[in-house]
């Protein structure tokens, strides 16, 4: 019988590595036109081979309800987010804060470096870290990525979208 054939990666050439398993799930029917919509413009995105990103893999987790989504490895956190706040990646997230469109989003990410953060936007069930971790408010220092992985750097006042834009004062 033949044995196992096991092999590893040697990652010491990324030292800076984030992986991000992101979601999208329909909520409602109308959420099935937002996925639709959305799974071309992803595509192109990933084909354009934008800085930094590694590699980029489809998933899905569900077919009832439609759940679908992708695994990216990039080099560096900057990377990331340099691309979570370019064109079209800032708009289609503009869009989705402003409305979901039926459906819920949610990413988490992990880095080589230590840290790990996560959203979870209309999401009805708790999944992933939801499932187990303390729930707070995406707001103040859980708002942007950059500060719920405790990188540093600029934070939540330069995010696609922002707070004050999302969550405009009672004043």
């Amino acid at each position: 019988m033949p044995k196992v054939q096991r092999r590893t990666v040697d990652l010491s050439a990324y030292p800076e590595l984030v992986v991000i398993y992101l979601g999208l799930r329909v909520n409602t029917w109308t959420g099935l036109k937002t996925l639709l919509g959305l799974g071309s413009k992803i595509a192109n995105a990933v084909e354009n081979q934008p800085n930094g990103l590694l590699r980029h893999e489809n998933l899905i987790f569900s077919l009832f309800p439609p759940h679908i989504g992708m695994r990216q490895y990039w080099r560096d956190f900057d990377s990331l987010e340099r691309w979570a706040r370019s064109d079209p990646h800032r708009q289609w997230w503009q869009q989705f804060l402003r409305n979901s469109g039926g459906t819920g989003f949610w990413h988490e990410s992990y880095s080589m470096q230590g840290g790990m953060e996560a959203v979870y936007d209309d999401i009805p069930n708790d999944i992933g870290f939801l499932a187990f971790a303390p729930q707070r408010e995406a707001r103040g220092k859980m708002y942007s990525a950059r500060d719920r992985i405790q990188q540093g750097g600029e934070g939540h006042t330069s995010g696609p979208i922002q707070e004050n834009e999302l969550y405009p004062s009672d004043d």
